[in-house]
């Protein structure tokens, strides 16, 4: 049997079962207590957290050498640690993926303070030891994922919009990897909020509804840019009320009417976010849950980060390659006649939101983009308009060239489709789209 790699334990350092550290100090006496995380550095060292001043912090700045107890939940298969401390880190990837695992189970429940780290101390894993033991046979792992992986990749490659990226990212989490509930979320840098762009296994889409930066496991990932994973929230149903509560009391500031349900599971046991990004900056977050424990491995991890980065470089590509295309000219094509009763189509200026009817449709940018074409289209007659144009607007408040318009308009269009067929955004090329109202329209400004 050749000798464990570290690589191997890594489902023993998802803190389903807390590890136990044994230290002892000058004269030689131990000391045993539990730990809230083993993180995986790589092959040849792990991270242990650093909370709170105790004596397990006296013993290693006196002596470095220790023990770590690890359990893998799966087989009940114990293994030993030994591992000499080399260091502590309060900045860094290491640390911010460990302060953002932390923070994410922290979120919303009133620990934040408790589980607040101080900084990750880096051991040097000296020998890995198998404790004898009668350990259960392993269960069998998932197989297609490197597959499924080659085959979004390669889907990936041949999209020609936003829209057909998405579909293709979501239908290889809900098909060949198996993961029923997924969204992705993009960045509002001005709000400094993430909003769903699209969904699958819901009871409804949420496009349109947001998530702040730092808030719950979503936005800590966002806000550390670095991937979080939960896999046994023991606390889900308090955690899920946390969530939902903390959206009402978000409703004082704003009219509650323009508040968009966010569509997440009342009760997940396991999470797993990571960061969209692409050239150094955030574009979004791709989010996966479900109600099971253990569902999300570290093989799950590092196929969301596969698929985010490919993701990522494609938004990049479709973005620069859209800019270039917006110099070409379409043909207009001939307005359809509007019938029927008018629909008011009615703006709060103070927050760009934008109702049809009685019905909230959405706000922010994408609100402010959806007056422009609705009120060119009842001064002027007109029903074609490209990227460019709006992002030249001063009126709409882009915040800069590199703000991905795309992600707004297919939002917008996404909204507008699940609110009826009466008005309605349809691409006619890259960079280019149209307006099409099959009624009269009233504008209302409030």
């Amino acid at each position: 049997m050749s000798a464990p790699r570290l690589s191997d334990l890594r489902a023993c350092l998802d803190g389903v079962i807390p590890a136990m550290l044994c230290t002892c100090d000058l004269a030689g006496v131990p000391n045993v207590a539990y730990i809230s995380q083993v993180f995986y550095v790589d092959e040849r060292h792990v991270a242990l957290s650093f909370q709170f001043f105790n004596k397990t912090r006296q013993n290693i700045l006196a002596h470095p050498r220790a023990t770590v107890l690890l359990l893998d939940p799966r087989t009940v298969e114990y293994w030993r640690l030994h591992i000499r401390y080399l260091r502590t880190e309060s900045e860094g990837p290491v640390f911010e993926s460990m302060k953002a695992q932390l923070a994410g189970i922290a979120s919303h429940a009133g620990l934040a303070d408790v589980f607040r780290l101080r900084g990750s101390d880096i051991y040097e894993v000296e020998a890995i030891e198998p404790v004898p033991g009668e350990p259960l046979p392993p269960p069998p792992e998932r197989a297609g994922w490197l597959p499924a992986l080659r085959a979004c990749g390669e889907r990936l490659s041949r999209c020609a919009s936003l829209d057909d990226a998405l579909e293709a990212l979501l239908a290889t989490l809900t098909g060949p990897l198996d993961i029923a509930h997924a969204m992705v979320l993009m960045l509002d840098e001005q709000s400094q909020c993430l909003y769903t762009v699209a969904s699958r296994g819901y009871a409804t889409s949420g496009v349109g509804s947001e998530i702040r930066m730092g808030q719950g496991v979503i936005g800590v990932a966002a806000r550390e840019r670095t991937p979080v994973r939960i896999s046994h929230m023991t606390n889900a149903a308090h955690y899920s009320q946390a969530m939902r509560s903390s959206f009402e009391q978000d409703a004082h500031d704003v009219e509650p009417a323009t508040e968009i349900p966010y569509p997440g599971l009342p009760q997940p046991h396991s999470q797993l976010a990571v960061p969209v990004q692409a050239a150094g900056r955030l574009l979004g977050v791709v989010f996966a849950e479900s109600p099971h424990d253990l569902r999300f491995s570290h093989r799950d991890e590092d196929a969301l980060v596969v698929l985010a980065g490919h993701l990522g470089a494609i938004m990049g590509l479709l973005q620069s390659v859209g800019e270039a295309a917006e110099a070409e000219v379409a043909a207009p094509a001939q307005p359809r006649p509007s019938r029927g009763e008018a629909l008011r189509v009615k703006r709060f200026a103070a927050n760009e939101s934008i109702f049809l009817g009685e019905d909230y449709l959405i706000k922010g940018v994408a609100g402010a983009i959806l007056w422009k074409l609705v009120r060119d289209h009842v001064a002027e007659g007109r029903t074609e308009f490209t990227n460019r144009e709006l992002r030249l607007d001063p009126s709409l408040g882009l915040p800069d060239v590199t703000d991905n318009l795309e992600a707004r308009l297919l939002l917008l269009q996404r909204r507008l489709q699940e609110h009826g067929p009466h008005v309605r955004i349809e691409k006619t090329g890259r960079g280019r789209f149209r307006l099409v109202v099959a009624r009269p329209l009233q504008l209302v400004e409030a």
